[in-house]
């Protein structure tokens, strides 16, 4: 993923440019000749500096674009403010721009853009690298109200993993938002979020598991032998039945990978420290993938059986 870096004055908008001699063809011949990359109506960035732009990269961009002409106390909010802090994003729309404003006003509705109505007091939102954005516990709570559980689980975990936020500001964050549409999902999301987990994979699965009333384990365990050598650290722990829950994805590779190490070479590893851990500590292993996820009442099914046998075997 490319690093992002483009600013607020890196955006061009098209009253800009025509100030500066351009006319529109030359716009356009300056964007088809992959000079310039329109971002949204009226506004143009450096092709050189969006052209690897991830998803979430094009939408800081268009979002920085969206702020060129928006009202002075108009803020990022919801996933939108998540992004310019790092946390990873989840089961939210990548295509529109949430703008906040601190006046307490609501802003004129435009494409591509949602303008949200809230009182917004100085502590709720600060200005990061030029940018304005709520505070990363607000963003969080806006996007369980807007998304629902999951997604509100995804970033409130993220955001208390990056230590951007204690438990304590979320709980003032949804204070701040009870009579909020969607508050059942903020209550929810403030009773499950926890910062041990590391990326999305993991809080979905967390939130797996009290969807569907799996037993819940101890996530993100240390592991060692009876000599006290490390053998690693496993996803999730059912420490009395010795089952462990690995989620296999490319995120951990992205995650823990070696400099210069392959995906296969990775891949190799990660079976290798399994196997020692099943082989010394005489636990099992529950794989779980994305595709899992997408079944959860089959994977829950899964694990309850794995879960159940191992209880009866003991």
């Amino acid at each position: 993923m490319a690093e992002f870096q483009l600013s607020l004055t890196d955006v061009m908008l098209r009253r800009e440019l025509l100030a500066e001699g351009f006319t529109d063809r030359d716009i356009r011949a300056h964007v088809k000749a992959g000079v310039l990359t329109k971002l949204r109506y009226g506004a143009y960035a450096p092709t050189d500096l969006v052209k690897e732009l991830d998803e979430v990269g094009m939408m800081r961009a268009r979002a920085r674009a969206v702020l060129r002409t928006a009202h002075e106390s108009a803020v990022l909010s919801h996933e939108n403010s998540l992004a310019e802090h790092g946390v990873p994003l989840w089961g939210v729309g990548l295509d529109e721009t949430h703008l906040t404003r601190t006046d307490g006003r609501a802003g004129r509705r435009e494409a591509g853009v949602v303008h949200h109505h809230a009182t917004l007091g100085k502590r709720w939102w600060a200005t990061r690298d030029s940018v304005p954005a709520t505070h990363p516990a607000r963003a969080a709570i806006e996007v369980a109200t807007v998304h629902g559980t999951e997604a509100g689980l995804v970033a409130a975990c993220g955001v208390l993993h990056r230590e951007l936020a204690s438990v304590a500001e979320l709980h003032d964050a949804a204070a701040a938002a009870r009579r909020w549409p969607g508050s059942l999902s903020t209550r929810l999301v403030l009773a499950r979020a926890d910062a041990r987990l590391t990326n999305v994979a993991e809080a979905r699965t967390w939130h797996l598991f009290f969807e569907q009333r799996v037993p819940r384990p101890e996530p993100q365990v240390t592991v060692y032998d009876e000599r006290g050598n490390l053998l690693g650290i496993v996803d999730f722990l059912w420490a009395e039945l010795g089952v462990f829950l690995e989620f296999d994805g490319r995120i951990k590779y992205e995650q823990h990978r070696r400099p210069g190490e392959s995906l296969g070479d990775y891949l190799m590893r990660e079976k290798r420290r399994e196997e020692q851990i099943c082989v010394r500590k005489g636990w099992i292993c529950i794989r779980v993938t994305w595709a899992d996820l997408q079944r959860p009442a089959v994977l829950a099914r899964r694990i309850r059986e794995a879960l159940k046998s191992r209880a009866s075997a003991r």
